[in-house]
């Protein structure tokens, strides 16, 4: 055997591929907080998230595509819904989706700490970091499949995507979090 493929024996564990994962819509609920009036902060979230995450522990690299469909908006009070769907907040009849779309992501040590990307809301897209408070890879339990979970967030200023209505009375400032699991393909 000659060196240079001795070497190539070596070097090759160092060369891992990129895996990708599809977000489990039955696990994936990304939350909006806001705050009502000085009175409490709101919680609500959305039912239907897709995506595709892209993770590679040994090259420090990744990607994360999001999208949440906006008409699946939930208060748990279907009136309050659909007044989120409106022109003044959503405008899901001309913005159906929400779309999160990473440009890096940072790592510290071999885990992802931060997901630098665009969330474009409304037509609208701005810069937009995900801070992760957690982050998880191991194979499911019960589907006996590699998965991963993460949990994240971000504060953005809702005026800034065009749904604004009623600052300052209703908080300017939100909090968005995502609790996400996908599985790997």
């Amino acid at each position: 055997m000659s060196l240079v493929a001795l070497a190539s024996l070596f070097a090759a564990p160092a060369f891992a591929a990129p895996e990708t994962y599809l977000v489990d819509p039955n696990h994936t609920y990304p939350r909006f907080e806001y705050n009502h009036f000085g009175y409490s902060n709101q919680i609500q979230r959305f039912n239907k998230t897709s995506g595709t995450i892209v993770f590679d522990r040994a090259a420090r690299t990744g990607s994360v595509d999001i999208a949440i469909d906006a008409r699946s908006v939930d208060t748990g009070y279907a009136l309050f819904n659909e007044h989120l769907q409106g022109e003044d907040f959503f405008d899901t009849a001309r913005y159906p989706t929400i779309t999160y779309q990473s440009t890096a992501v940072r790592f510290d040590g071999d885990k992802p700490v931060a997901v630098e990307g665009k969330l474009t809301i409304k037509g609208i897209t701005r810069p937009v970091t995900l801070t992760l408070s957690s982050f998880q890879t191991m194979p499911h339990p019960i589907l006996k499949k590699d998965a991963l979970g993460a949990n994240a967030s971000a504060r953005i200023k809702r005026s800034e995507f065009n749904a604004g209505k009623y600052v300052p009375n209703v908080g300017d400032d939100v909090t968005l979090s995502i609790a996400v699991e996908a599985l790997k393909q």
